[in-house]
């Protein structure tokens, strides 16, 4: 059993700590959090230990690897400790808002053989996985465009917006890494354009944009179209699509049941698709924890790792400067 240690007790970290406990070949060792109240509702839930420190949780032998899911402003100082500790690491994504800090940090850790694995969970989602391996197994024939949709069914709250890093480093970071994933080959050219309509005016305050395209370009002449927004009134809207010379491949949207209505008066009346992220990538947070755990008692590196988050972080500035430019960016640029 792999003793995993959660740094964080917020949504996000609730939900580790009980995929954790629940996990046949892990268990959850300890739990730590700023706000010792919310690390104590968790050690009550799960019967974790609670730490009184980070610097405790890395020094514990009862700890063999934690799972960082603080405030994005840390995960790069505790990823540092954590691997300067000896402890394999599951971080939250982004490492850092700043490209800089991320880069800094990457040196610090060089040289490490130990799992570093980043939570793109979408890579683990059934559906997304296998339009991979339909392009890999040549199901569709050679690759030629992506399209992902990602759309979230509402704002997130204000006080969480004013400290995200914004929509393309929060939120359409994903997205730059499902694409690199779909794609199978690294992007060379950005391109991007941004509005505030769900919210002009606070996207206007924040210097932030709530509805986003953003086609990406590989040098072979792939491509990937992102479309974002923060608001889809009918649920959690999360697709992609692989278009090839054979065929296309479609991951869609997950929904409660698939059960369809059809009378005299109306066809194919569905249940609404499912509200969030933690419903809808379910499955996906799970096997997440299966990689990691793989990682851990192999010693190998994870599938998805620190590079994977640096690199959709160079696409994010990419993107940013595209909006700012209203220009083509060579990734080259910002890299």
């Amino acid at each position: 059993m792999i003793r995993i240690a959660v740094l964080g007790c917020g949504r996000i970290g609730v939900m580790h700590a009980a995929n954790i406990a629940a996990h046949p070949r892990a268990t959850l060792a300890g739990v730590y959090d700023i706000h010792a109240p919310a690390a104590a509702a968790v050690a009550k839930k799960t019967g974790a230990e609670v730490f009184s420190s980070v610097e405790a949780v890395l020094a514990s032998d009862s700890v063999d690897a934690v799972l960082i899911a603080t405030a994005t402003d840390t995960h790069a100082d505790l990823l540092e400790m954590a691997v300067a500790a000896g402890k394999p690491v599951l971080c939250e994504k982004p490492i850092d808002l700043s490209l800089d800090r991320v880069n800094r940090c990457a040196a610090t850790i060089a040289g490490s053989a130990l799992p570093i694995q980043l939570g793109f969970v979408r890579r683990f989602d059934p559906g997304h996985a296998a339009v991979r391996r339909a392009i890999v197994q040549g199901d569709i024939g050679e690759l030629h465009q992506v399209v992902i949709t990602s759309r979230d069914p509402g704002l997130a709250p204000k006080a969480y917006l004013r400290v995200s890093g914004g929509i393309l480093r929060d939120m359409t970071i994903h997205d730059l890494d499902m694409a690199r994933f779909i794609l199978g080959e690294e992007v060379t050219q950005v391109f991007a354009t941004g509005s505030r309509l769900v919210d002009p005016d606070l996207m206007e305050k924040l210097g932030d944009h709530d509805t986003l395209t953003v086609v990406l370009t590989t040098a072979s002449g792939k491509q990937a179209i992102i479309t974002n927004s923060r608001r889809a009134t009918y649920g959690y809207d999360q697709r992609v699509e692989a278009l090839g010379t054979k065929g296309m491949a479609i991951s869609e949207n997950r929904r409660p049941h698939e059960m369809t209505l059809h009378t005299a008066v109306f066809t194919d009346r569905a249940e609404p698709l499912l509200n969030f992220f933690i419903e809808r990538y379910r499955e996906a947070f799970d096997a997440e924890i299966s990689e990691f755990v793989d990682a851990v008692e192999s010693g190998r590196a994870p599938s998805v790792g620190f590079e994977d988050g640096r690199l959709a972080l160079v696409l994010a500035e990419a993107a940013l400067k595209s909006i700012a430019e209203a220009r083509v960016v060579a990734v080259k640029e910002i890299a």
